[in-house]
């Protein structure tokens, strides 16, 4: 949303407060919106629970309709995220056929081939590390962006895949 168009919306806040409830209450849901603040991302409207997707559907068909004239620049609401922090055993640190060590780029490269990262987001590098002086293994350290009730970290939590002939666990 523009910051014209934000602006707007902020100006007339208590209306749209108001229309918000009245249309989460049309959908039976336990979920009020408090107020409506602004940061430099656009607009956000702090709830008393935790909304679903059908309270966060609802919200962003009620916006697209009172900003009709603005529609195609309004994003999709999405709940607060916070970053996990996740490791990967059992990889070896140096590569058979290369006897090359295992890079981030390359840890990169698995995850993104592999099915259980597909809706997987990293938030900032991995860390790739030996276990110890005498060992071929590494611990991958993956800080990846997640809803704040963990449910992306929970889908691979104790997962296993495949590295070459290796079999990896997150």
């Amino acid at each position: 949303m523009s910051i014209e168009n934000t602006k707007y919306f902020i100006r007339e806040f208590s209306f749209y407060i108001i229309n918000i409830n009245r249309a989460l209450k049309g959908i039976k849901s336990n979920v009020m919106a408090n107020f409506i603040c602004t940061d430099a991302k656009g607009i956000i409207i702090p709830t008393n629970n935790v909304m679903c997707p059908s309270d966060l559907q609802e919200i962003k068909k009620y916006i697209k309709n009172s900003l009709c004239t603005v529609a195609d620049q309004i994003k999709s609401p999405r709940l607060p995220q916070s970053k996990s922090y996740l490791k990967i055993v059992s990889i070896p640190y140096l590569s058979e056929v290369t006897n090359a060590r295992l890079s981030s780029d390359n840890v990169e490269k698995i995850l993104k081939a592999n099915h259980i990262f597909n809706d997987i987001v990293l938030a900032s590098k991995l860390r790739v590390i030996k276990v110890s002086p005498k060992s071929d293994m590494s611990i991958i350290w993956i800080n990846i962006w997640d809803t704040q009730n963990g449910s992306k970290a929970k889908t691979i939590i104790n997962r296993r895949f495949n590295v070459g002939s290796f079999i990896a666990t997150v």
